[in-house]
């Protein structure tokens, strides 16, 4: 089977010292679930199994056992080619992801070419009310609908979210980060108009003055509009 198949060559690929590094940073995924496998390792193998006829078997199989295989998972979705086929498989997959990790490596690289399908599936993620299907779907935005198709009413939608998960508000905060620093002039309002909650704002305006894409003088006056709590 694949899924043994794929579960032989994880552990084989083990690195304890990163394994050790990972558990801490990925805080929300039981240490016993993680391998230990680096990020380059996962990517190759995800290429080679891509290609095998009973992919599928593995894909179908959840949830994983092991968060090596969830990010295995991930990028063999980041590599399809069709469209449709892709958001089948992340709407399966997206429920279980339990992770930031995971759920931010998923580029799928096919987005680019679909940008006018992919708005309304952006509507369904930050309305699904799972942590990481919400997260996702910002990360959509943020990644494809901040340059050449940007429109202030995405700035809305992100803005108009609200919610108790820190993984959430911190990708509001870096969503609204980004957006300052390409459409500086566009997103500040929101900032001005304190349209996030308090933490969020504040997140947001340090992501700012921590970026090297913020002018000095934009993160001067920035900071004169943090929340006072």
């Amino acid at each position: 089977m694949i899924t043994d198949d794929i579960r032989k060559r994880l552990q084989a690929l083990s690195d304890e010292k990163y394994r050790d590094f990972q558990i801490p940073v990925i805080a929300t995924v039981r240490a016993d679930r993680v391998i230990g496998v680096r990020t380059p390792e996962l990517r190759k193998l995800a290429k080679e199994i891509s290609k095998r006829e009973d992919i599928g078997d593995f894909l179908s199989t959840l949830p994983h056992d092991y968060f090596d295989e969830d990010q295995l998972h991930a990028f063999v979705i980041s590599g399809m080619k069709d469209y449709d086929e892709c958001i089948r498989q992340l709407d399966r997959f997206l429920p279980y992801v339990d992770n930031w990790a995971t759920c931010d490596q998923m580029s799928p690289k096919v987005f680019a070419k679909n940008r006018a399908a992919l708005i309304p599936k952006t509507d369904e993620w930050l309305s699904s009310g799972h942590t990481y299907t919400v997260r996702f779907g910002i990360g959509m935005l943020m990644e494809h609908f901040l340059d050449d198709d940007f429109d202030v009413k995405y700035l809305k939608k992100v803005a108009a979210i609200r919610s108790d998960e820190y993984y959430i508000n911190m990708m509001i905060a870096w969503y609204f980060a980004t957006a300052l620093a390409k459409q500086y002039e566009t997103a500040l309002p929101f900032i001005e108009g304190q349209k996030m909650d308090a933490w969020t704002h504040n997140k947001a305006i340090q992501k700012c003055v921590e970026s090297n894409r913020i002018r000095p003088e934009q993160k001067e006056y920035l900071k004169k509009l943090k929340i006072k709590k």
